[in-house]
């Protein structure tokens, strides 16, 4: 039997694209009405997906897009606004796995969506603790409470300390890794911007573990999901095009440097966006690009860098070329359901962005949406693309309910004038048509957690107090507010509980607005028109990376236990029908992960894991990294 284990999210970047945006203008605006959308406007309409008819088209229209997007120092607005981090999953029923009947009892990685897993540090199937720390693999028999296979991934040693994940199916683990030193498929130095790379490393666990095979491509790893045996990783590539450096004595140095970007960007060949790749399998060895006929854009091309969806058989004996699928757009976000995988991402409203504008940008902001239908095993096939105004707190902003896209966005980079508000769209033909909005929420705040529970969308925005929106999305066209909860704080994270309660995770702050430590709030939100708060837990002088990371928050349901990472340790809560409880503390130092099996709470860290007895806190084995 298996228990939901809870989880991070990421990092929102906003990077500045081409184009412009679909826009809303709603005839009666509430924060308890429902406001639908008018009819697009044809000048402003969704990006719809179009595949280039020859290297030369493709080729001409990636210059052409990143000509117009170039300024003095590159190229144009890449910038980073806030983080906002949600998590939670439901729990697998008994029986899901083929061992459950004789596998311990055990937590798994919190998800998003029900049969879609997402990677992470540590993984278990109840008969193993895998992890991966410092590139390097370690197997744990929790039954022993023994390291039982070890293994060093690192072939390179500047490459060990790159960000490590792993996806875990049958006795096949996957692991991801950030690459910081450039890739070099067949011995070819690629020199440039964006050096790092992706690598992933097919791991086998029958026996002692040993490395299947291997694939490296250029580009930083955006996100990963897994559903039944594929994985399917997206990964984003900069292009890479090496500008002169920017001289600012000269007279009128902009106008220079941005002349003299551009003259490198019309020289420019198809390998400066297309990225490269290698694959392994024992001692073969196979190099590749990606081909033009892979290559897919929009309206809204942008020619700074390309996003490749890559899809592997993890019950094979090897990864092969990952049957890529490559879009000349930029996402922030990655969300996918058991047939949908989507792609977020943020950009300024407008025929351009400004090329001046170089650290954060100042207008208001769209996300452009991109959806592939994986419901086939193997390369997803590119459906459709959307709008909306604003920009995401981060994937839970997202959610596909029958048929329908639910998005949560915030208009605006920052300042008084912003408000909140959630989309719903549905696909007609190749896009992603807007069929009701409702806005207004938290004007002059920003959304810093979302939660969609079937028809029901629970919403917080924060600048002083922290409102607790809960949204009726049945009829996707007349989305409505039916009910509002302010107190001071905020949760950065929703997570459900039974009896139609919710945790929230976050910080708790003065009237002022100024945050006063961690706290785990407990909230009633079975009537929908009155959601209050039941309990509350506080640390004043607390921090928690729960808080931002949903894989470092642990809730099983079956005990009520709570498990919230806060300094050099674990705090362990209870909650009960109507109240939170606190009952010891797991001394860890630096613990990132929490996770249950037969019983054992296990803790993680770059150091070792610790098991503990979680009724009482008291330490059971520690086993060091090292």
């Amino acid at each position: 039997m298996k228990r939901g284990m809870l989880t991070g999210g990421a990092l929102l970047t906003l990077a500045l694209l081409s184009g412009s945006a679909t826009t809303f203008q709603a005839a009666d605006r509430s924060t308890t009405g429902a406001v639908r959308a008018s009819a697009a406007d044809p000048a402003t309409s969704a990006p719809r997906p179009v595949s280039y008819e020859s290297c030369a088209e493709a080729l001409a229209d990636l210059r052409s897009a990143a000509t117009a997007s170039v300024g003095p120092w590159g190229f144009a607005g890449e910038g980073t606004t806030w983080t906002g981090r949600g998590l939670g999953g439901p729990m697998t029923p008994a029986g899901a796995a083929r061992a459950d009947r004789d596998t311990p009892e055990h937590s798994t990685t919190n998800i998003q969506e029900v049969g879609v897993d997402e990677p992470d540090l540590v993984k278990t199937d109840g008969r193993r603790i895998v992890t991966v720390t410092g590139h390097v693999l370690r197997v744990v028999d929790p039954a022993t409470r023994r390291v039982v296979g070890r293994l060093d991934l690192a072939a390179d040693p500047e490459n060990r300390w790159g960000r490590n994940e792993l996806l875990l199916h049958g006795d096949r683990a996957l692991v991801l890794s950030d690459v910081p030193t450039p890739v070099r498929p067949g011995g070819e130095r690629l020199d440039g911007p964006g050096l790092g790379g992706t690598e992933l490393i097919l791991v086998d666990l029958a026996g002692a573990p040993r490395v299947l095979g291997t694939y490296r491509i250029q580009g930083h790893r955006l996100d990963a999901r897994q559903t039944g045996g594929t994985a399917r990783v997206v990964v984003r590539s900069a292009a890479r095009v090496i500008f002169p450096p920017f001289d600012g004595r000269k007279d009128n140095p902009d106008a220079r440097a941005t002349e003299a970007n551009r003259a490198v960007v019309a020289t420019a060949g198809l390998d400066a966006w297309l990225p490269a790749y290698e694959w392994t399998a024992g001692s073969q060895r196979h190099t590749g690009r990606i081909g033009c006929d892979r290559l897919t854009r929009t309206e809204r091309a942008t020619g700074s860098g390309v996003l490749t969806v890559l899809s592997f058989d993890l019950g094979g004996g090897r990864l092969g070329d990952g049957d890529p699928v490559s879009v000349a757009t930029h996402a922030d976000a990655v969300y996918a359901t058991g047939d949908s995988l989507y792609l977020a991402g943020a950009r300024e409203m407008g025929d351009r962005p400004d090329p001046r504008r170089w650290i954060r940008p100042s207008g208001k902001l769209a996300t452009d949406i991109h959806r592939f239908d994986t419901s086939a095993p193997g390369r997803p096939r590119y459906a459709a693309a959307g709008s909306v105004p604003g920009w995401l707190v981060n994937r839970y902003a997202l959610s596909e309910w029958q048929g329908h896209l639910r998005v949560a966005t915030t208009t605006e980079a920052g300042g008084r004038t912003s408000e909140s508000g959630v989309h719903v769209l549905r696909q007609q033909g190749a896009t992603l048509v807007p069929v009701g909005t409702v806005t207004g929420l938290g004007r002059g705040e920003r959304i810093y957690s979302v939660r969609y529970l079937g028809a029901t969308a629970h919403v917080v925005t924060f600048r002083r107090t922290d409102p607790l929106y809960t949204l009726d999305l049945t009829d996707p066209a007349a989305p409505r507010v039916t009910g509002e909860l302010k107190i001071t704080g905020y949760s950065s994270y929703l997570h459900p509980v039974a009896d139609g309660r919710l945790l929230g995770v976050g910080q708790e702050a003065d009237t002022s607005g100024r945050v006063r430590g961690v706290q785990v709030s407990l909230f009633d939100v079975r009537d929908p028109t009155r959601p209050t708060r039941l309990d509350q837990w506080h640390d004043p002088d607390g921090v928690s990376a729960a808080e931002y990371d949903p894989h470092a928050f642990l809730h099983d349901p079956s005990t009520g236990l709570v498990a919230v990472p806060v300094g050099d340790g674990v705090r362990l809560l209870r909650v009960t029908h109507d109240a939170l409880t606190e009952h010891g503390t797991v001394s860890h130092p630096s613990v990132t992960r929490s996770l249950l099996v037969g019983g054992v709470l296990w803790t993680v860290s770059e150091t070792g894991l610790r098991a503990s007895d979680p009724t009482t806190a008291r330490s059971l084995t520690w086993l060091p990294s090292t």
